[in-house]
């Protein structure tokens, strides 16, 4: 039952607070798009709880003079929005605020779509200064007539924040200092002027208390607070998106600022050509934000020695110079969206935590980074144009020993190069040891290359490819003199039936069998044997080449002798040589003797193969069967030679 009556107070008290209100030509709006917040208008749980927050809007209507109890707006209400104050209603809105002496309860004031005359304004400045407000904003301000230079009362003030955006002078002509000096000497605590294309602001003219600074978004250049020592107590000074140009200069500024702490430059033209003249910065400063200006790796070479947070985002940094001065308390750096091509050493940044690195030109960031940074905690990389390659597997390594260092691994990390690869995450990528690394891959191919080289050497030894060579050469020389001593004769005359290889060991049968049965039989043969058709003071080897291209056959007679010699070996790789060149079957094989094959030397490959291949006679032991071998033999060398040759052989004769 208390419940209930308890709502029903609260119900009532603000009924009539809305009835005072709009009988006095002031309504009440809940609008969002034109108040800041409504909170707690009215207690939904029945409690007694006082209305912190009415926002008001000012009617045109100019009719009514009733005075107003603003006994209940005194005793309920924290924060106050007013919306489009004119010159129309300027002095109501004065009438208000004079009755918020000190001591009520109202601690936020906010006035919106402001457009009166400068004395207007001073008016409503001087009676919230003297009222019990603390925390003053200003939104959308146009002033309309001349500025002109007026005493401002600072003294008895509650105040302790000013907030001032969007601030429109009509006024062209108008001496500066009346404007700025308002402001300047203002004893709060903070005071934001932002988004109004202020170009100055003095110092003040004593000590101030200002801890909080805020000129966000203005035109102010580097001429701000030079040489200014009364901002002792500033801690927290804000100049983003500013036209500030040397940051000499913003160091000069700072360096009096006995107690500055922050400082925000970012979105300026600042940038740094290394002078010779040495940076001052407040020995206080411990965080600096110059991101977005146009600064180089000389920017290192003006910061502040007790620095912790840096950062150096959106600038024109390529490398982080070596040999710079060492900020030993830096624990957090930016430098993302810069045009490094590596991740920076930490020589400079003992105390470094935290990094950032995101959107430079990093291709293949080095592995050793946390061995020469090992305090760092998170390392933000990723967002780079990786090439993926051997050097990025230390890198990849790198991160699964680090314990999740890496800020954003692994959506972050993606290959850029090569094509093939665009868009893999670099968790996917993977590369072989052999192909990575290069000593393995130099040992492997050097043991590979002696392989090769033994296999090979093993071959020519084996079969004698040396001598096949040397062979080969001597070929050639031959056929070369022959061609410079008769180059009219290149055509070959046949003049033998057949050639005979045999080994001298053989010579007995040679000349006791082979040659009588086919020279002295019927169909007489002619035959040619080195003993008496080699040309006395040519070579053996050019000897056995004429030969053979002067006989039909090559007759070779085979025997466990023949293996041995050299010279039938000789006689057998030219004849071979010549059944390829030109194609021709002209090649009789004799068996003698059985020849074992582990006797043939390796070299002799050849002859295996013939043997393999061919048919070939061999000779019978039976004296029955020895006349089918000699019809057999004739058979296989029958041939008519030219008869140019023939007739000169019978007139020899």
């Amino acid at each position: 039952m208390k419940e209930n009556m308890r709502c029903l107070r609260n119900f009532f008290l603000y009924k009539c607070l809305f009835a005072l209100i709009f009988w006095n030509h002031v309504s009440l709006s809940v609008e969002s798009e034109l108040f800041t917040s409504v909170s707690n208008d009215f207690p939904e749980d029945g409690s007694d709880k006082k209305i912190k927050n009415l926002p008001l809007l000012y009617t045109n209507s100019h009719q009514s003079k009733a005075n107003f109890d603003w006994v209940v707006i005194q005793n309920t209400t924290e924060s106050l929005s007013l919306s489009e104050i004119t010159n129309y209603n300027v002095k109501k809105l004065v009438t208000l605020l004079s009755n918020f002496r000190q001591g009520s309860r109202l601690q936020n004031l906010t006035l919106t779509n402001m457009s009166v005359d400068w004395n207007a304004i001073i008016d409503v400045f001087q009676t919230v200064w003297h009222s019990s407000i603390e925390y003053f904003n200003v939104n959308n301000v146009t002033q309309l007539s001349d500025i002109k230079r007026c005493h401002f009362n600072y003294s008895g003030t509650s105040m302790k924040a000013v907030t001032m955006k969007k601030v429109v002078i009509t006024s062209l002509y108008f001496t500066q200092d009346d404007l700025y000096r308002i402001f300047a000497d203002m004893n709060v605590a903070a005071l934001t002027i932002a988004e109004s294309e202020m170009i100055h602001m003095l110092c003040p003219s004593s000590d101030s208390p200002f801890r909080y600074l805020n000129f966000l978004k203005n035109d102010l250049t580097d001429l701000l607070f030079k040489k200014c020592d009364k901002l002792i107590k500033l801690e927290t000074l804000i100049l983003q998106r500013n036209k500030f140009e040397s940051l000499l200069r913003v160091s000069f500024m700072t360096s009096r600022m006995k107690s500055l702490k922050y400082l925000d430059m970012s979105s300026n033209l600042l940038h740094h050509d290394g002078a010779d003249v040495q940076c001052q910065w407040a020995e206080s400063l411990t965080e600096l934000d110059l991101s977005s200006n146009q600064l180089t790796d000389a920017v290192f070479e003006c910061l502040p020695v007790n620095i912790k947070k840096l950062s150096l985002e959106n600038n024109q940094i390529t490398s982080v110079p070596a040999g710079i001065a060492e900020l030993k308390s830096l624990t957090e750096l930016n430098l993302a969206l810069n045009r490094l091509a590596d991740l920076p050493g930490c020589s400079g940044f003992t105390s470094l935590e935290f990094l950032n690195i995101e959107m430079n030109s990093i291709l293949t960031p080095s592995a050793n980074f946390f061995q020469s940074c090992p305090r760092v905690r998170e390392l933000q990389a990723g967002n780079n144009p990786f090439k993926c390659s051997c050097e990025l597997q230390d890198f990849i390594r790198l991160e699964r020993r680090s314990g999740g260092k890496l800020f954003g691994w692994p959506a972050e990390y993606v290959c850029e190069y090569p094509e093939d690869l665009r868009g893999t995450q670099l968790k996917d990528f993977h590369l072989s040891e052999l192909a990575c690394n290069t000593m393995l891959l130099l040992v492997t191919a050097l043991l590979l290359t002696l392989v090769l080289v033994a296999v090979v050497a093993f071959l020519c030894i084996y079969l004698d490819v040396p001598w096949y060579m040397r062979m080969t050469w001597q070929w050639t020389q031959t056929k070369r003199r022959a061609w410079h001593n008769n180059p009219e004769e290149q055509e070959t005359i046949l003049q033998f039936h057949a050639f005979i290889s045999y080994s001298e060991r053989d010579s007995l049968w040679v000349k006791n069998e082979l040659i009588p049965n086919l020279e002295k039989g019927e169909g007489c043969v002619q035959l040619c044997q080195h003993e008496r058709n080699f040309v006395p003071g040519k070579s053996i080897v050019e000897n056995i080449i004429t030969c053979i291209e002067k006989s039909y056959k090559s007759i070779f007679v085979l025997s466990p002798n023949f293996v041995q010699s050299e010279w039938c070996h000789y006689e057998l790789y030219f004849a071979h040589h010549k059944l390829f060149s030109e194609n021709s079957n002209s090649l009789i094989l004799i068996l003698l003797e059985p020849i074992p094959p582990y006797i043939i030397p390796a070299r002799y490959h050849k002859l295996k193969a013939l043997m393999a291949k061919r048919t070939y006679l061999e000779w019978p032991k039976e004296r029955s069967k020895r006349a089918l071998f000699w019809a057999n033999l004739r058979a296989a060398i029958s041939i008519n030679l030219p008869i140019s040759f023939e007739a000169n052989e019978e007139q020899s004769d």
